[in-house]
């Protein structure tokens, strides 16, 4: 296939900026422009609701991987997944439909404080630490699936480590506020660049690569000695990311390259937003 002949199309302008080459299409319209899709090398950063269409049914390659996308938008699927390869370093867990035998046991079985969480959400939203039965019961008023994690003892900060492509893009930590249970720079927390452990960059390099998980925002928080992998998102914030010396898309794009579109040209080509 010639270079100039290369297409690539993205349903997520705001995280392919400055990737040469790139086509915008609004996700709604996917349908519409199919047949520029089937046309397509690459797609890159589609929504859930497209990945089994674009990837089973039109046999497109897309970026992050099926893996990210699917393990990556349920906490649910996301603390199995990571129990099947790393179960040590995943707090204690429960999944449970919500019926009275299981708020029951939820109740015999954590002491207070412990953490309940939303199956679907980020950046801090749907995290609560539970310390009554009566914040707990009113969680489970609101979800059809109890997520119960054990409280961990901590020294008010967790790890980020974004994960890009086949390797580590950066790490940093995030500190929160005195006194809050969340650690996330979007709910208030600091960003510490020193002393970043390696075993834990260890730890998720062997995570990531094992789940093929090749675009995460990783959550690790040490307590007692020890690395728990709380959770990872895909579409992770760039708050911690300023002071790199390439961009994350800069990490996409040398990425790219190398597993899928070398060789490719380098001078960048203008974007086309289809509306």
């Amino acid at each position: 296939m010639r270079n100039e002949k290369m297409k690539l199309i993205s349903f997520n302008p705001f995280r392919t900026i400055g990737i040469p080459g790139i086509q915008y299409i609004k996700p709604e319209l996917m349908f519409q422009e199919i047949d520029a899709i089937r046309e397509a090398d690459l797609i890159l950063f589609p929504e859930t609701w497209q990945v089994t269409t674009l990837v089973y049914g039109l046999k497109k390659k897309i970026f992050p991987s099926i893996e990210t996308i699917q393990i990556g938008t349920n906490k649910i699927e996301m603390t199995r997944a990571l129990w099947s390869v790393a179960k040590q370093n995943v707090p204690y867990t429960e999944i449970l439909a919500n019926t009275t035998s299981n708020l029951i046991k939820v109740l015999e079985t954590f002491p207070y404080p412990f953490v309940a969480k939303e199956a679907k959400n980020s950046m801090g939203k749907g995290v609560f630490l539970i310390e009554t039965e009566e914040q707990f019961l009113q969680y489970a008023k609101k979800n059809e699936i109890l997520y119960v994690q054990e409280y961990l003892p901590n020294d008010g900060k967790d790890l980020r480590v974004c994960f890009v492509g086949d390797e580590i893009h950066a790490a940093y930590w995030r500190i929160g506020q005195e006194g809050e249970f969340l650690h996330n720079i979007a709910q208030g927390g600091e960003v510490c660049y020193n002393f970043i452990p390696e075993d834990a960059l260890t730890l998720i390099t062997k995570v990531a690569k094992t789940l093929n998980i090749n675009h995460a925002g990783f959550d690790i928080l040490v307590s007692e000695g020890k690395y728990y992998i709380l959770e990872f998102n895909v579409l992770f914030g760039n708050q911690g990311l300023l002071n790199q010396d390439i961009t994350v898309e800069q990490a996409i794009y040398h990425y790219l390259l190398k597993s899928f579109l070398s060789p490719f040209p380098t001078a960048p080509a203008p974007g086309k937003i289809i509306s």
